[in-house]
């Protein structure tokens, strides 16, 4: 995207609250921009900051027409459907934003803002209240040409680089080339004593395993910890677990899946998600497992502690169904039946080790997904 110095200018001055000399000036250049998505984007974002929803509407629409997937609009989309009260339209457009990015703060804040002042007076009164300017998109920053961006590059490699003299003439800079990002694994290799017995003789177990087998799978489990793939890690650690690998083993084992954290959809590994007939054929090592598994909800029960569900496996294209699954969040969730959604929850398995449930973490529920 090329600088622009009119539009630049005008978002200079929206950053400064002189939004009606910014209005004025896209006003006055309205003709050189009519394909323009940052124009009219940049002139939505002025008319709601500014107070102007019905020309902000206008803009947004326009925007949209010249890129239907930026979230930007659907935020300003969105804010101007929570004004007029259209919670249903609203969380709609937030949900879209926060799957296409899982980080977007402003989604985030409004889904749970919605979610606290779910009676409708107490929403009109928070939104009366003036916060709803919280929920605003921000005014874009100006764009910098080629030469701005390289100048900018310099200037901050030469600082970076001062920085690192003095902190390397102080003897306190870090290595330039250690890496950061493997997680500390020294107190989970085995000890020789382990290596030497890594199995145990007698007694009935599920899996049999050889003593090369257990010391390959446990050091299998370790390089996945390490590298935080930690739900193929689990998958080893539960295949160590069931078998005939020693107590010192298996100790090691539980210390490295205690100190596991729990993914989001952010960073949830998808390579190593397993597939709803993986964990049917072989439930149990695939217990305590996190998994995201999409289909349709059903049998949706919802109070103030908690929401319950029967998940219908596959069945997001309406053409097949691998399973049903029950699933529990420990809190009230927003689920809609006519669409399909994504479920990112933890295996948990009946005594029985057959009846697979799912501890639910979190859902992404929009229209995308259809």
């Amino acid at each position: 995207m090329r600088n622009d110095p009119i539009l630049n200018r005008a978002a200079y001055l929206a950053k400064k609250n002189k939004y009606e000399d910014a209005i004025k000036m896209l006003k006055d250049h309205e003709s050189r921009y009519r394909d323009s998505f940052r124009y009219y984007y940049l002139y939505a974002v002025i008319c709601l900051h500014s107070g102007n929803f019905l020309e902000a509407k206008e803009n947004f629409d326009l925007a949209r027409k010249r890129k239907i997937n930026d979230p930007g609009t659907m935020l300003g989309h969105a804010v101007l459907y929570l004004k007029r009260m259209n919670t249903v339209q609203a969380v709609s457009y937030y949900l879209e934003v926060q799957e296409m990015d899982p980080k977007n703060k402003i989604s985030k804040k409004a889904l749970e803002t919605i979610r606290k002042h779910s009676a409708s007076e107490d929403l009109s009164d928070w939104i009366a209240s003036d916060k709803l300017k919280k929920l605003f998109p921000p005014i874009p920053a100006a764009v910098l040409d080629g030469k701005d961006i390289f100048k900018a590059i310099l200037i901050f490699a030469a600082v970076l680089l001062a920085v690192y003299g003095i902190l390397a003439f102080l003897n306190i800079a870090p290595h330039p080339f250690k890496s950061n990002n493997l997680r500390a694994a020294a107190e989970y290799t085995l000890s020789s004593q382990e290596r030497g017995e890594p199995v145990q003789i007698g007694g009935f177990y599920r899996y049999i395993l050889t003593r090369d087998e257990a010391i390959n799978l446990y050091d299998r489990a370790l390089s996945q910890f390490s590298s935080y793939r930690d739900e193929a890690a689990k998958i080893n650690i539960n295949r160590i677990l069931e078998s005939n690998a020693s107590e010192g083993l298996k100790n090691r084992a539980r210390l490295m899946m205690d100190n596991m954290e729990v993914p989001g959809f952010d960073n949830f590994k998808r390579g190593d998600n397993p597939s709803y007939n993986d964990v049917y054929n072989e439930p149990v090592i695939y217990r305590n497992v996190h998994v995201i598994w999409r289909g349709m909800a059903t049998n949706v029960e919802v109070t103030d502690e908690y929401t319950r569900f029967d998940l219908l496996v596959g069945y997001d294209t309406r053409t097949s169904l691998e399973g049903i699954v029950p699933v529990i969040f420990r809190v009230p969730v927003a689920i809609y039946t006519e669409r399909p959604l994504e479920v990112l929850g933890k295996i948990s398995l009946e005594s029985s080790y057959s009846a697979i449930n799912l501890e639910g973490v979190a859902i992404h529920q929009s229209g995308r997904l259809e």
